[in-house]
């Protein structure tokens, strides 16, 4: 029960990690807040996740007064926010960069990158001022770690929250607020399924695309997570932890 009692906000909690990283919270002690911005999976994930447990909250990440009043509503439900995980995302259109539509590369970094910007921002503020907590933020193997063509704005983008992320944490770690992040490779989620691809077709061609032979579970980049946030990893500051089977080692 390492977070017995704790406050732990999730963005992107309706999807498939989100979900996964608040079943692992909650069997841990955690009060989990699940935010995103469809309330119908938003509902569905709180009852899987366990009423009483959970309760969401909807959010539009990229639109600063929304991450402000996400914030603010944890607090005011809760009396306190611990624990942070920024893993609100969008793979967005894929194509080469002169073909990428400009309105397609500002909703990408929109979401990816200046969504964590403002989630963090308001997180960070109120941490400092009621003695610390942690923020780990879902990056991904498609970034500083490795490229695919066609994925220019979603690697840019994820380049960009492991960057922000060690910023943050040398800005913030003297207010007691620990920030790191984890980079998953392809995971048991939708984003990882090509167009008209099906489970079985991704676990064939995964047997020789990743070392591993095939996709995380979404509980192991969970209980990745769960370690980043967590006291036993209390001396690791601005780290990106890469889980993807080898794909970039």
């Amino acid at each position: 029960m390492r977070f017995d009692g704790k406050i732990v906000l999730i963005t992107g909690g309706a999807g498939g990690i989100g979900r996964a990283t608040a079943r692992a919270f909650v069997r841990e002690g955690a009060t989990v807040v699940l935010a995103g911005r469809d309330v119908t999976t938003l509902a569905e994930a709180v009852k899987e996740v366990g009423p009483g447990k959970a309760d969401h909250v909807v959010t539009d990440v990229s639109d600063a007064s929304s991450a402000a009043q996400m914030v603010e509503t944890v607090v005011a439900r809760h009396s306190a926010l611990h624990v942070a995980v920024n893993n609100a995302g969008i793979l967005g259109a894929a194509g080469p960069v002169a073909d990428i539509d400009a309105a397609a590369w500002n909703d990408v970094l929109a979401v990816n990158l200046t969504g964590v910007f403002l989630s963090m921002k308001h997180e960070i503020a109120h941490m400092r001022a009621h003695g610390g907590g942690t923020i780990v933020n879902v990056a991904s193997n498609i970034g500083v770690h490795g490229r695919r063509p066609g994925l220019a704005a979603y690697a840019a983008s994820k380049a960009g929250v492991s960057v922000l992320t060690r910023a943050a944490a040398l800005d913030h770690v003297a207010d007691g607020v620990r920030i790191n992040a984890v980079s998953p490779g392809a995971s048991d989620t939708p984003m990882s399924l090509l167009p008209g691809e099906t489970r079985a077709d991704r676990a064939e061609r995964m047997r020789t695309a990743v070392p591993s032979g095939r996709v995380a579970d979404t509980a192991e980049v969970a209980e990745t997570i769960l370690w980043l946030a967590s006291d036993a990893s209390s001396h690791v500051v601005g780290h990106d932890l890469v889980v993807d089977g080898g794909a970039t080692a």
